[in-house]
């Protein structure tokens, strides 16, 4: 099992705007009237109406979904996608001399994919040297979510040092085949021989959320490919991958 490093990430907070001289004057001559601005600068107001505002707390929200509904042994699908990066398209026949292939379900916005991506790279980089083949889908509709389109996922891809493709599935047709509903999701596909690829394992990476402390390990994706590659069975209890939803096209099937 490889072990990954926690990774943490910053928020940096947003400058207050300096409030117009015309306003402060009128603050000035007549600070009953404008109550609303106490919070921005105590003379504004007369100190028998001051009030003292409540601190907000930061919350970042996103539509928490868990990977479901795909059994294990099922078949992986084909695929002909293009690489945003590259210009290069794939299939899965690409894939076809590697013993074991894992594919990702991710996009660039997301928190809960923000929150692994180094250590997704660490993964990939340990265990493509061993053998295993790597992808990554982005399926995310770019009429509300532009920041996931093929140009920032090119750049994404560049920043991040993605060591395998990222492809950008535009019809979304693949996600929906592979039965993908939210980013982070992983499948991980064993090939025996000359049969098709078939899914071994369908959960989480680890414990690991934005927000709940725990540190990024790897710990539940490692240990079934570690179990893949030497040959042994993954064990079919399996926590479902949690993420954002994937972001349908407005009006699309889903």
């Amino acid at each position: 099992m490889v072990v990954i490093p926690t990774v943490t990430g910053l928020l940096t907070g947003a400058r207050l705007l300096s409030v117009p001289r015309t306003i402060a004057t009128a603050a000035r001559a007549s600070p009953s009237s404008l109550p609303s601005l106490c919070y921005l600068k105590k003379s504004y107001c007369p100190p028998q109406r001051r009030s003292v505002l409540p601190a907000r707390k930061l919350v970042i929200r996103a539509a928490r979904t868990e990977s479901k509904g795909v059994s294990l042994g099922f078949r992986a699908p084909n695929f002909e996608l293009t690489e945003p990066l590259t210009g290069k398209v794939w299939n899965l026949d690409d894939f076809e001399a590697y013993p074991a292939l894992l594919v990702m379900f991710i996009c660039n916005h997301c928190p809960f994919v923000i929150h692994l991506k180094k250590d997704i790279v660490k993964l990939s980089n340990f265990y493509m040297k061993k053998g295993l083949a790597v992808v990554a889908i982005s399926s995310n509709s770019v009429v509300t979510h532009p920041q996931d389109g093929p140009e920032f996922m090119a750049e994404d891809a560049k920043f991040f040092k993605y060591p395998f493709p990222y492809l950008y599935d535009e019809s979304q047709e693949v996600a929906r085949d592979f039965g993908a509903v939210c980013t982070p999701e992983f499948f991980l596909f064993k090939k025996d021989g000359r049969r098709p690829f078939e899914l071994v394992y369908h959960g989480q990476f680890d414990d690991s959320r934005p927000s709940n402390n725990v540190p990024v390990t790897g710990r539940d994706l490692s240990l079934a490919i570690d179990c893949v590659l030497s040959g042994q069975p993954v064990s079919s209890t399996q926590k479902p991958s949690i993420g954002c939803s994937i972001k349908w096209n407005p009006g699309g099937k889903q």
